[in-house]
């Protein structure tokens, strides 16, 4: 039984993932507030669920890139409840988990997530051989000049409002192809997923391992 925690921005989420299904999830906007919403969160979410901590097996936590204070808070908690139960926790990247549940359709995902500042961070998946993998590293950049960039279609995911949708087709003369308004948070069942293969891999899960993912342009 894999805990998911994400608190990489102002969206949050929990998540547990069995064997079998996904057990329970929650999607909610923290904004500033991920401390004190989140413990009593994941209390109701293990009691919902009917889950003790002694069935969990692992954590997966979201380890940015994204908000630094987020971020931060994030691997604590998860150290936080895996220290005590003595439970492996690993980390997943916030744009893995942002481009994962596009990997099926045929274009290479640009993945989002927000860098403050009306900054965004972006990185660039796809399949090669067959593998999906990340073809171009995070980088720190605005809207408007990651629309002008693109030089081939690409299905943008992750967060956007609906006029930074125009702005990125618009501006891409329709190189960039938007996903859905209802498909741009973040999914704690895909960090729950993704932290279960990792551990089934053979990634340690050990606490002194899990570190924030933290960028900023130089000189910042």
């Amino acid at each position: 039984m894999i805990l998911a925690i994400d608190t990489a921005t102002e969206y949050a989420g929990l998540a547990l993932l069995s064997a079998e299904k996904l057990l329970a999830a929650e999607i909610w906007h923290a904004g500033r507030n991920h401390t004190v919403e989140f413990a009593p969160r994941l209390a109701q979410l293990l009691k919902n669920a009917a889950i003790t901590p002694a069935e969990l097996t692992g954590i997966a936590v979201c380890t940015g890139p994204g908000s630094y204070t987020g971020v931060r808070i994030g691997v604590a908690l998860a150290k936080g409840f895996a220290l005590p139960h003595n439970l492996p926790a690993v980390g997943v990247s916030s744009l893995a988990i942002t481009a994962h549940p596009h990997r099926n359709q045929p274009l290479p995902v640009q993945a989002i997530v927000r860098a403050g500042r009306k900054r965004i961070i972006t990185a660039r998946f796809s399949r090669v051989d067959g593998v999906w993998v990340e073809t171009e590293s995070a980088r720190i950049t605005t809207v408007d000049e990651l629309a002008a960039s693109l030089s081939e279609p690409v299905l943008v995911a992750g967060e956007f409002s609906a006029a930074e949708a125009e702005i990125l087709q618009n501006e891409s003369s329709g190189r960039a192809r938007v996903v859905g308004a209802g498909e741009r948070t973040r999914h704690p069942g895909v960090l729950a997923a993704l932290g279960a293969e990792k551990l089934a891999a053979g990634a340690s899960g050990a606490l002194a391992e899990l570190q924030p993912l933290y960028m900023k342009n130089p000189g910042e």
